[in-house]
């Protein structure tokens, strides 16, 4: 079936490029995977339906499928048609020497004393709370003990005046969804930067939302290119990820900020501001809901600071009516999130466990930067002291696109993400997207790094690639 995705694919096939139009479409399927837009066993069009679609020819969409089969991302019966390969279970065979890289996981604390005060507090919630209430169903968006404790860890970055303002939800990617759901009754794309969380692309996809990239510089989008496409009245929201972005670590600095700010404010376009990474950085920069609190949306929350596993997030709208419709949207989505990781998340906050976590992930993360730096000197990667990722651009270094590199490091144990999957644009950044928090001990991330570095650093190993 033709999906707004697969138009998409046309549009950007219609820019111009050097790459062979076979190849890019072996790049869209890779991305597509990396996003969860093409999920396991996921049935692509048949090769003249998509053809046809492309605005190319049946031989050249054969060659894309081929591709894609020689990368390990399709399957293809005959009758049956071509599926996304299946991604191997949690208990599948895997090399003895795993470096998982892929996802944008904290970094664990060395030492038992944090895990301990967790265990503490979590210990201590559940003797003093009735449990059966953390089973009923709850009004959304948290209890009144609920929004004291968001107010609290929000207000490291932002002032909030009532708890009115705040609502605790499942998790930044649902309340993304909400939020994009919202705007989709509105006119005008999402402006976006050049390079994007991968769910966001996702949530824009299935809502079939225009996310519009805008020219970007090493500060963060251009004040230029973002007014030109404000005025043109093509653009009814801004989506930004301002601090430790993701995949670029980039921390936009605040004269970027106020520039970008004003420009909204001028023409009265809403900003999703995506601060995920916020309370890792001590960057004495303001929020876009600080400067303009009359248009932003602002999302924090606790998964990218405690663990993926701890899925809440904490919104502040633009006015009280919006926060009503957002709720209503949730609620309609999530039902609520759950009131024992509200409860669990509340103790923390409370108790100073979340300061504590936070100082020695920090400090972890701070370690895997420096053995990254010291592995990969000579090599110009992207990357923050207080964050867990890095981002390492290719050109130059060697003879091949990131999507193989990135496959030919999967045969070695090794995972990354190619560039391709927080591409906006008409052409995959040509870098990786390496997470230092995946691997459970530091040995095991500098012997990842070391095997990356080691292959970077011999030709060899990716000769006969198709560039």
């Amino acid at each position: 079936m033709i999906t707004p995705l697969f138009t998409r694919w046309a549009a950007l096939l219609q820019q111009q490029t050097q790459r062979p139009a076979y190849l890019r479409i072996a790049d869209f399927i890779a991305e597509g995977i990396s996003t969860g837009e093409l999920p396991s066993r996921y049935r692509l069009p048949p090769l003249r339906e998509l053809a046809e679609t492309l605005g190319l020819n049946y031989t050249t969409v054969t060659r894309g499928y081929a591709e894609a089969r020689r990368r390990g991302l399709i399957d293809s019966r005959p009758g049956l048609g071509s599926f996304i390969r299946a991604r191997a279970s949690a208990s599948s065979a895997l090399p003895a020497s795993t470096y998982e890289m892929t996802m944008n996981a904290p970094t664990e604390p060395a030492g038992a004393a944090v895990e301990e005060a967790l265990r503490a507090g979590a210990i201590n919630l559940f003797n003093q709370t009735d449990m059966l209430s953390l089973l009923r169903y709850q009004d959304f968006g948290g209890t009144a003990e609920d929004k004291a404790a968001a107010m609290r860890w929000i207000g490291r970055k932002l002032h909030v005046e009532s708890e009115a303002d705040v609502l605790v939800c499942p998790g930044i990617h649902s309340a993304l969804m909400g939020i994009m759901t919202l705007l989709k009754r509105r006119k005008g794309a999402v402006c976006v930067s050049s390079l994007i969380y991968p769910g966001m692309k996702a949530i824009a996809s299935h809502l079939g939302v225009r996310l519009q990239p805008v020219l970007c510089d090493a500060q963060g989008p251009d004040p230029l290119a973002f007014e030109a496409l404000c005025r043109s009245g093509e653009i009814g929201a801004f989506y930004i990820n301002p601090t430790l972005q993701n995949p670029t670590t980039m921390t936009i600095p605040e004269a970027r900020r106020r520039a970008l700010a004003e420009c909204c404010q001028r023409y009265n376009i809403t900003v999703i501001e995506d601060d995920a990474y916020a309370a890792l950085s001590d960057a004495p920069v303001p929020t876009f809901a600080g400067l303009i609190p009359e248009l932003t949306w602002y999302l924090t929350g606790l998964s990218k600071c405690f663990g993926p596993g701890l899925r809440i997030a904490f919104v502040k709208g633009p006015d009280r009516q919006m926060m009503q419709l957002l709720s209503g949207v949730l609620r309609a989505l999530t039902v609520m999130s759950s009131p024992l990781t509200n409860a669990l998340a509340r103790q923390w906050i409370n108790d100073g466990t979340a300061d504590r976590m936070l100082i020695a992930i920090r400090q972890e993360a701070g370690i895997r930067q420096q053995i990254a730096a010291a592995c990969l000197t000579g090599y110009p990667f992207e990357a923050d002291s207080a964050g867990y990722h890095l981002w390492l651009p290719l050109p130059g270094l060697v003879n091949a696109n990131a999507s193989d590199i990135a496959a030919k490091l999967r045969e070695k144990g090794i995972s990354a993400v190619s560039g391709a999957a927080f591409c906006t644009g008409n052409l995959p950044a040509d870098a990786l997207r390496i997470c230092l928090g995946g691997s459970q001990s530091r040995q095991q991330c500098e012997e990842g790094l070391k095997i990356l570095a080691a292959m970077l650093a011999d030709p060899i190993h990716f000769s006969g690639m198709a560039i």
